[in-house]
């Protein structure tokens, strides 16, 4: 027994199998009795034994909160969604010898999900849409809006941050290639200027010819840029004209 032949016999009892317009499902004595894999008459049987002297089935099934006169108008009117999935328990594991195969194989198919859902899905059954739950369905829709605004605004707002660091990069750039294109060359502090050089410097003669650098750009209307640097806080970057000659009196 394959899914596919559950398949093909859920087709052959279709027209036995119903669902209401509340979602509960009813199938005949005959269609429980083929997904279960057993005789109608086996069915019917243990059905009637509730008002005499009750089966093991009829036992689970009492025991579920169904009556007596329930197990005996199943015959005719039908087997509840809930009941049925007490038969195909019953059949799948609980039988002894006259367990079956299919029935164990049909409990595997609906466990997850429950024997009613299961037949509604079987049915291709859909729960009508009242007014309250259309109204849900519209203010879900405009909630969804809603988030969709939302995470659009938090788009643009990203892209607009990333804008501006491009903007400040390209600014940053531009500082660079002005300081390139400028007479005086690229400007350094003292101490890189003397790493740069491969000289050894002190702290104090890097403050003598910070001093003397101030002074030239001063003279000569050169502005002082200042940069933060973490072993001496801020230092100023001087032209590289201007650092040359500071270097060049020192070593003379």
């Amino acid at each position: 027994m394959s899914q596919i032949e559950i398949v093909e016999i859920i087709e052959q009892i279709k027209q036995e199998i119903e669902v209401d317009a509340n979602g509960q499902a009813k199938a005949s004595l005959r269609a429980t009795a083929r997904l279960a894999g057993v005789s109608d008459k086996a069915i019917g049987k243990a059905l009637e034994s509730a008002n005499l002297e009750p089966s093991k089935l009829a036992q689970m099934l009492m025991q579920q909160s169904f009556d007596a006169a329930n197990l005996t108008d199943w015959r005719t009117s039908g087997i509840p969604d809930t009941a049925i999935a007490i038969i195909l328990e019953y059949y799948a594991y609980e039988a002894g010898r006259y367990c079956t195969k299919q029935a164990r194989l049909v409990c595997r198919s609906f466990n997850t999900i429950g024997i009613r859902a299961w037949i509604q899905d079987k049915l291709g059954w859909t729960k009508p849409a009242n007014s309250s739950e259309i109204g849900m369905t519209q203010i879900q829709l405009l909630a969804a809006l809603a988030q969709q605004l939302a995470e659009q605004e938090q788009y643009l707002l990203q892209q607009q941050q990333q804008q501006t660091e491009i903007l400040h990069r390209l600014k940053a750039v531009e500082v660079e290639q002005d300081r390139v294109n400028t007479p005086c060359g690229h400007k350094y502090s003292v101490v890189g200027f003397a790493n740069l050089q491969g000289l050894e410097i002190s702290v104090k003669e890097a403050g003598t010819k910070g001093r003397k650098a101030s002074a030239l750009c001063r003279k000569q209307g050169i502005e002082i840029e200042r940069i933060h640097d973490p072993r001496f806080g801020k230092v100023g970057l001087y032209p590289e004209s201007v650092l040359i000659e500071v270097f060049k009196a020192e070593q003379n």
